[in-house]
């Protein structure tokens, strides 16, 4: 074998091991992708029952009904439709009917979506993106419109008025 035949055979098993480990990221990565949807979305694109995705919007007022062995039943709405989730588990700290939340798990065949996580707002000003554009496109997003310590005009109206935060490092 001479030497620029070697050189042509070593290229080309390298190149195979490299489309095999790429084949393997992908295959791996495909269970993990999980996409995002609205209640809009699922209503009109009816999503196939066992489909693993997000679903994210606004918690219904009215709808949240807790039960004594941990599970909890709420709506989740983009103000045009509504789905229904049922958890079982701890809800984070913040989740309240009327605030933004963030879903995962699965649609099943009665449409309830079953979520495994449940992921609230992090502070007053927070919106899953998603949620947001969706809000904008219906024209019901309002910017700047009610969050706590604001006046109508966005200014800061509470009695510290525009105090700095504190800084809470160490110092050594």
């Amino acid at each position: 074998m001479t030497r620029r035949r070697r050189r042509s055979v070593l290229i080309l098993v390298c190149g195979a091991v490299l489309a095999a480990a790429l084949g393997l990221v992908l295959t791996a990565m495909r269970d993990t992708i999980v996409f995002f949807r609205s209640p809009t979305e699922v209503a009109g694109q009816k999503v196939a029952p066992g489909t693993r995705f997000r679903l994210g919007g606004l918690v219904e007022a009215g709808s949240l009904k807790r039960e004594a062995d941990g599970k909890v039943a709420f709506a989740v709405t983009d103000t045009g439709s509504t789905v229904q989730v049922r958890y079982r588990g701890l809800l984070p700290d913040l989740f309240r009917e009327g605030q933004g939340v963030v879903t995962e798990g699965v649609l099943e065949p009665d449409g309830i979506f079953r979520a495994d996580t449940v992921l609230a707002k992090h502070d007053e000003t927070y919106m899953p993106r998603e949620v947001a554009d969706a809000l904008k496109a219906q024209g019901r997003w309002q910017e700047g419109a009610g969050k706590p310590g604001q006046d109508s005009s966005g200014k800061n109206s509470s009695a510290q008025g525009s105090a700095e935060p504190v800084s809470r490092t160490a110092v050594q």
